[in-house]
């Protein structure tokens, strides 16, 4: 069980190794990883508090090894040196056909009906596997769009899967969007109306 200390611990090392290592001065090489006694002397942490900060990590996000640690995925375009590339060379290939999802606000939904899904101010596009998962969206989002991961692949874009089983894409092409479900009580009222946006079936 996480404690209120655990959970403020948690969220700064994943900012730290998320978005904040240029701020901070922290060395992290392209893929992420940073050492472990920086990380420790920036974030006045003790070993076995950041050994329990990944183990509890609710969305399995962190990863130690040895005298190293990282996100391994979620950075900032920018505030980390992070490269796609390296990123992706610690990741797997996704093969799965079943639709994938990606969580958004009604806000954005216009602008991803006429140009689809790019990662804004992320390396990546997060994807989650179901519906319902725990990783791979926002905690409180509008909506839920269907992405066909094989439609992603076809336009040549690789579809990648986290250690933690966050989906992850450089981009998802509009073509790609097959589907939206309402996850607030406002966006279930005005289903039909926001399907309308991409085209869909009601």
């Amino acid at each position: 069980m996480q404690t209120k200390n655990d959970i403020r611990r948690s969220k700064k090392l994943s900012w730290l190794l998320r978005h904040g290592a240029v701020e901070e001065g922290l060395a992290m090489d392209a893929a992420g990883w940073a050492p472990v006694a920086d990380v420790l002397a920036r974030l006045r942490m003790s070993r076995a508090q950041l050994e329990h900060a990944v183990q509890t990590n609710r969305k399995r996000r962190l990863q130690l090894d040895g005298d190293r640690v990282r996100a391994c995925q979620g950075h900032s375009a920018a505030g980390v040196p992070v490269t796609r590339e390296a990123l992706e060379a610690t990741w797997r290939a996704y093969e799965g056909d079943a639709p994938i999802w990606h969580g958004t606000s009604r806000a954005a939904l216009e602008s991803i009906a006429a140009s689809g899904l790019a990662p804004g101010r992320r390396t990546h596009v997060h994807l989650a596997a179901e519906l319902e998962s725990v990783v791979g969206k926002r905690a409180a989002v509008d909506v839920m769009l269907a992405v066909d991961p094989g439609r992603v692949r076809t336009a040549g874009v690789t579809v990648f899967v986290a250690p933690n089983g966050v989906i992850l894409a450089r981009r998802v092409p509009r073509d790609a969007i097959v589907g939206l479900e309402p996850m607030t009580k406002r966006s279930r009222r005005d289903v039909d109306a926001l399907r309308a946006i991409f085209s869909f079936a009601s």
